[in-house]
């Protein structure tokens, strides 16, 4: 009965490319909490006094049944507010929220280019839809204006969809947004952005890379709640119309049960913090530099960003240095193929204010003698 399961498995351990969960162990290199954020005492009694006033544990059904409370449309208004935009919807996590949105918006007829290295739940959200797919070269507008183009010439007829993220998640560089805008403006394209790695990060008041974009008729942006906001579930912002879209046609929006509505006190007392507290990004970024020295001094790709890549190649050679440095007491994860491209196994190194100038220095060392080795 499992035999084709277990062939599955023992081709991937030949591969070095099987996985297991490992548990929390060691100093943060691994995690996205990268305001530290997630014990957030004041989130903490947020959630504490929002349990003691009744709000609910579980939201109990789909929004559009009972399970739409007020703690999610209060989130939805200040997220609308502070990111700039006529309204937003949340969801239950990133992935759904990419994948909702890219099932639902682009219909057919319609075009989805996709950033080479996006992310895995945009490029699933895409095969799954309506929309013809196509993909770019990374960061490469260009690329990106060539594929509509080559779309149109071919009996394309429909709306174009430009997909990317703002800051990528394994190899830390920014997307060329100023550039995609202009494209999507020049074909009358949509620019869909995930902010993943950048909500509460970057830009005035933590808003993101895209903030300035926020509030134009066709940019959508997704903020995930889970990394730098210490919580978890997402934020969808665009155009009134499209969310009402959503709420309407979205299938991932109407036949899932709700996010709870003590998360959504918690995002929502998250994005009081990140307004108020320049002092953690600031802090966060002496923390990036720092690190980024320290990877370009061993001969490696400074990202610039708080995603620190160490690319080694070798998958096997990878993971046996991630060991290594767990060994050492630091909690450092290696990312193999298919996350990342054949060829491209890497450490990713996550700066986040849960760690010490010293502990980067220390890591940095251990990483330096385990390379020699």
């Amino acid at each position: 009965m499992f035999d084709r399961y277990q062939a599955s498995l023992r081709g991937l351990a030949r591969k070095n490319r099987l996985r297991s969960l490992n548990s929390r162990t060691g100093i943060d290199f691994a995690s996205n909490d990268y305001l530290a954020l997630a014990g957030s005492k004041r989130m903490g009694d947020a959630v504490a006094t929002a349990l003691s006033h009744g709000t609910p544990v579980g939201a109990t059904g789909s929004r559009l049944l009972r399970g739409n409370d007020p703690e999610h449309e209060a989130l939805e208004a200040k997220a609308a507010v502070y990111f700039g935009s006529e309204r937003a919807l949340f969801f239950g996590g990133g992935y759904l929220a990419n994948f909702a949105v890219l099932t639902t918006l682009p219909q057919k007829g319609d075009l989805i280019v996709l950033d080479q290295l996006i992310h895995a739940s945009a490029r699933e959200g895409a095969r799954a839809g309506r929309a013809d797919v196509m993909e770019a070269r990374h960061n490469d507008a260009g690329a990106m204006d060539d594929a509509i183009k080559t779309w149109r010439a071919n009996g394309g007829v429909g709306r174009a969809w430009i997909v990317v993220e703002s800051l990528y998640s394994m190899d830390g560089d920014r997307a060329p947004l100023n550039e995609l805008v202009e494209v999507s403006d020049r074909h009358d394209a949509f620019l869909f952005i995930d902010e993943a790695h950048a909500t509460g990060v970057y830009g005035p008041k933590g808003r993101g890379l895209a903030h300035h974009l926020e509030g134009r008729e066709n940019v959508v942006v997704l903020h995930t709640c889970g990394k730098a906001l210490g919580a978890s579930g997402a934020l969808v912002t665009a155009a009134a119309v499209l969310c009402d879209y959503l709420v309407n046609r979205c299938r991932p929006f109407i036949y899932a049960t709700a996010p709870s509505p003590l998360m959504a006190v918690a995002a929502a007392t998250a994005l009081d913090i990140v307004a108020g507290a320049p002092e953690h990004r600031k802090r966060l970024a002496e923390l990036v530099a720092l690190a980024n020295e320290k990877t370009a001094t061993l001969g490696f790709r400074a990202s610039g960003s708080q995603i620190v890549p160490i690319v080694i190649g070798d998958n096997a050679r990878a993971m046996a240095l991630a060991e290594s440095l767990r060994a050492h007491g630091f909690d450092v994860r290696g990312i193999r193929p298919p996350t990342v491209p054949e060829g491209t196994a890497r450490l990713r190194v996550s700066v986040t204010l849960n760690v010490t100038e010293n502990e980067i220095s220390a890591l940095f060392e251990a990483l330096s003698k385990e390379c020699r080795r």
